[in-house]
């Protein structure tokens, strides 16, 4: 079993290599670390892990049972609580303070278990996601996982693998690194096995590979010299965390967090000296005060959000979705753009070569036979292009190998130097048209070899031709090398073009229906490809889109960045992008104020997945985008992204449903409480009354975490709104607090109540209306025309039955300070708090009428226009004349939210 060391351990355990080993030769290297090109046995490496621990940057992140229990009690609020309960157990009061102690302990318990449950189910579904590296062991290659390489491990890397650790370059062939996760350095960095110099910065050193990098083009072979904590990026892992940005959600519960703490702040504070005015005990009123600090924030929000979202993640599992960042199921809820690439999503994701093709556009065969030997001699990442070339054909017997010019996204082109089978050497060029054009001198034409600038204009006509009927093009060009055994980017230039490759994917039976969908839950769907325009707007029609409005990466170069936000909100397609423009486009949408979410499985779609609000990969992704996205589609279908969108949708809204209930109800209680202090000659609740009032409370909002979901809740997408809190918590807190006023006019006037009478009425009152007005407020429909799930009607209906029955079990009621009520009494409390939800049903209706973004922010996107101005844009568009825009300002703000409300008033 592997140990673990500390940071200063694992450095000083570290192999015997020179200290800048990224200078010293690689046989000396590979001696010091007593191995050879063959790598460790498996033995070996076991050994090496007992010694060094796992290659991990920290110590694991274990679940301790104990560390969760105690942070339930770790609240700075339940700590003084605590505290002064136990001040009154030493003035003698052990019966109160027992009681409080008890409740205290018994709503930490409910927390844990929630909270242990959702950390539980959310390990065993990322236990399904790994991710893991090719090392060779004893020559042989093995797959294992990236904490189980050891030091003296040959890792062997190809396009889009991770490198594990900090390893010193074996051996190279054209082999190129995004090192920008580690440097900020936007360019990959070409590396080779020649030393780099000892005084090198980090990024000149090119025999080193870095722990956090990834291959975007090449292979390799690399010995693991620094692992752990010792790596480079070990030693800037701390800094890195700390830099970390928060999530929409935090900074929604941040922001949250601190209107709750003002307002629990100034109640508890004006309350607290309000009874020692009135001179009640010191104890007595600081108890009070704090129970009513504590029954003012709502303690089971950490337990709720965890099991809404790991509920949430559980759903999303049987849709075959992988949640391995909890946060993003809010994110994808909130999400109003989905930026995705078109093969696999869009298309069938079965690319077919339909045709290979000379310049007139006859099937040829020397173009397919070049294809095919360019496909089947690389050697570098394989890819569906690749396989649908050799799938077509295959070479002829006797093509060799000489040398090669590996793809990237720069050159968008992948050369091979190989000898034909009669000993012809000969350069062979395969990639985008636009690409291996730019190279060309000549054309190979029936009557042999011409310029191409006589032939330029019927060679673009024929690619545009292709790609207009949907297929990806691709060119085919080469040269005679004689002699030559080795080749780099300046040998593709003055090639004679050959011909063209037709790919054929079809979009998908079901893609139309799901783009429309899409659209109907509010989020607006963008292909980025690096796809031909003409092509990637085929697709875009087939799908449903009448004139697609296409951009180009040409054309976003030629933007400033306050340009490109104002064209992305208005374009369907851009295509032809290199992934740095895939990552411009990114932070564009995102400065529009959208929440954007991105679905990418390539080397290049690894910066646009750490950018997007919501990274979406799929399990056969390479390892970097797998590694860098929050969600992995175990099935890679939009459809499934679809399901998705509603599931964090409905997470969201249930944890905002126990967010606007709970609060706004203890604000009312509070205010209630600070009202009769002021009048009553006793306290209005006993401070263990207002906890177990509270924690009663608690359990029927727990199962919120799956409670039902109206239609129109997941309808649009759904964000943070603090003052829409705030100002539903005033509304319906004042409510509440008025009804508590009547309550407590008839347990005077009516019933004369006493201390004992007065407290053990509004105690039942409370803890009723608290229970039904959740029923009525987790819903903007009238409250019987929305179903809520069972276990929130079971254990609403079981508090219900126990509080009432409190006052009448023996010791339990004297115990908590509750006396015997009689039935006239209990009926009339039901009676208010029938009362109560009719007042609640009615101010609901008009709170969003006045308010119609509920419980939310207003629908992110566009402003909603009128039908007037639908028709008037239409009449205008066809005479050629500008297009009206719907009013802006106040006058404009005004009738949207009249629209707003009107569809909101429907939709109940």
């Amino acid at each position: 079993m592997a140990t673990e060391l500390d940071d200063a351990a694992v450095r000083d355990a570290q192999p015997d290599v020179p200290q800048v080993w990224w200078a010293a030769p690689v046989d000396d290297v590979l001696h010091r670390l007593g191995i050879t090109p063959a790598g460790l046995s498996e033995r070996e490496a076991e050994e090496r892990l007992d010694v060094l621990g796992l290659n991990r940057l920290g110590p694991p992140r274990r679940r301790s049972v104990v560390r969760e229990l105690v942070r339930q009690f770790s609240e700075p609020i339940v700590l003084i609580l605590v505290a002064a309960t136990g001040i009154s157990l030493l003035a003698g009061d052990h019966v109160d303070a027992f009681i409080i102690l008890t409740i205290v302990v018994l709503s930490g318990l409910l927390g844990f278990v929630q909270e242990h449950r959702a950390s539980v189910i959310v390990e065993r579904l990322l236990d399904q996601v790994q991710i893991q590296v090719e090392v060779r062991r004893r020559g042989k290659v093995v797959s294992v996982l990236p904490e189980r390489v050891a030091p003296g491990d040959v890792v062997v890397l190809n396009a889009g693998d991770i490198v594990p650790c900090d390893c010193r370059v074996i051996s190279a062939e054209a082999l190129e690194l995004d090192e920008s996760a580690l440097t900020g350095e936007t360019y990959p960095r070409h590396k080779r096995a020649d030393p780099a110099p000892a005084d090198a910065a980090l990024t000149e050193r090119h025999s080193a590979l870095f722990q956090g990098t990834h291959v975007v083009s090449g292979k390799g072979e690399a010995v693991a010299v620094v692992t752990g904590a010792g790596t480079e990026l070990g030693q800037a892992a701390k800094s890195l965390a700390a830099t970390s940005p928060r999530t929409s959600f935090e900074l929604g519960s941040r922001r949250l967090g601190l209107l709750l703490a003002r307002v629990t702040v100034v109640l508890s504070t004006a309350i607290l000296l309000l009874n020692i005015g009135l001179g009640r005990p010191l104890i007595e009123a600081l108890l009070f005060s704090l129970a009513l600090a504590v029954g003012v924030t709502p303690q089971m929000l950490p337990a709720i959000v965890a099991v809404s979202l790991s509920a949430g993640a559980r759903r999303l599992a049987r849709q075959k979705v992988i949640v391995r960042r909890l946060d993003a199921i809010e994110d994808l809820g909130s999400m109003d753009v989905l930026c995705t690439d078109k093969t696999g999503t869009l298309t069938e994701g079965r690319i077919t070569l339909a045709s290979a093709v000379d310049l007139e556009g006859r099937p040829d065969d020397v173009v397919a036979e070049r294809a095919a030997v360019n496909a089947q001699l690389q050697s570098g990442f394989t890819n569906p292009l690749d396989v649908a070339v050799l799938a077509h054909r295959t070479p002829a017997a006797g093509w060799h190998l000489v040398a090669e010019l590996p793809f990237d996204f720069d050159r968008k082109r992948l050369s091979v130097l190989a000898d034909d089978p009669d000993g012809h050497r000969v350069l062979v060029t395969k990639g985008a048209f636009t690409k291996v054009l730019d190279v060309c001198a000549t054309v190979a034409t029936g009557g042999g070899v011409e310029p191409l600038s006589a032939h330029r204009e019927r060679v673009e006509e024929l690619y545009r031709s292709l790609s207009a009927q949907g297929y990806r093009v691709l060119a085919v060009a080469e040269r005679d090398l004689a002699g030559r055994t080795s080749v780099d980017v300046t040998d593709e230039q003055g090639l004679t073009l050959r011909g063209l490759l037709a790919f054929d994917d079809p979009p998908k039976e079901q893609a139309g229906e799901t783009v429309r969908r899409l659209r109907a839950l509010g989020v607006r769907l963008c292909v980025l490809t690096g796809d031909n325009a003409l092509a990637a707007a085929h697709v875009a029609e087939v799908l449903g889109e009448e004139r697609p409005t296409v951009l180009t990466g040409p054309e976003i170069d030629a933007m400033d960045d306050r340009a490109l936000a104002h064209a992305v909100a208005r374009t369907d397609v851009f295509a032809e992008l290199t992934p740095a423009q895939k990552e411009r486009l990114i932070e564009a949408v995102r400065s529009t104020g959208s929440v954007v979410g991105y679905l990418g499985d390539g080397i290049n779609d690894a910066g646009p997945l750490h950018l997007a609000d919501v990274g979406i990969s799929v399990d056969t992704a390479v390892d970097v985008a797998k590694s860098a996205a929050a969600l992995v589609l175990l099935d890679k279908d939009l459809q499934v992204v679809v399901e998705g969108i509603r599931l964090g949708r409905q997470t969201f809204t249930n944890t905002l449903k126990y967010v606007y209930t709970t609060v706004s109800a203890n604000f009312g209680n509070t205010a209630s409480m600070a009202a009769a202090s002021a009048f009553l000659p006793f306290l209005p609740l006993l401070p263990r009354q207002i906890l177990l009032l509270n924690f009663l409370s608690d359990l029927p909002s727990v199962t919120l975490a799956e409670d039902r979901v109206d239609d129109e809740d997941v309808a649009r997408p759904r964000r943070w709104d603090v003052h829409a809190v705030r100002n539903f918590m005033v509304t319906f807190g004042l409510l509440s607090s008025a009804f508590d006023l009547a309550t407590f006019a008839v347990l005077l006037r009516v019933f004369d109540a006493g201390e004992s009478l007065f407290q053990t009425g509004w105690f039942i009152g409370s803890t009723l209306t608290e229970i039904c007005v959740l029923l009525v407020l987790r819903t903007r429909r009238r409250f019987y025309r929305s179903r809520p799930g069972w276990a929130l009607v079971l254990s609403s209906v079981l508090v219900a039955v126990v509080v009432v029955a409190f006052p009448y079990v023996p010791d339990v009621g004297d115990w908590l300070g509750l006396v015997h009520v009689r039935w006239p009494l209990v009926a009339t409390l039901v009676g208010i708090t029938a009362a109560y939800v009719v007042a609640a049903e009615v101010t609901k209706r008009f709170y969003y009428r006045s308010a119609p973004s509920g419980f939310t922010t207003a629908v992110s996107g566009p402003p909603p226009v009128s039908s007037y101005h639908r028709r008037l844009a239409k009449v205008a568009h066809e005479h050629g004349r500008t297009v009206p825009t719907a009013p802006t300002g106040r006058r404009g703000r005004r009738a949207r939210e009249r629209q707003a409300a009107r569809r909101h008033g429907r939709a109940a």
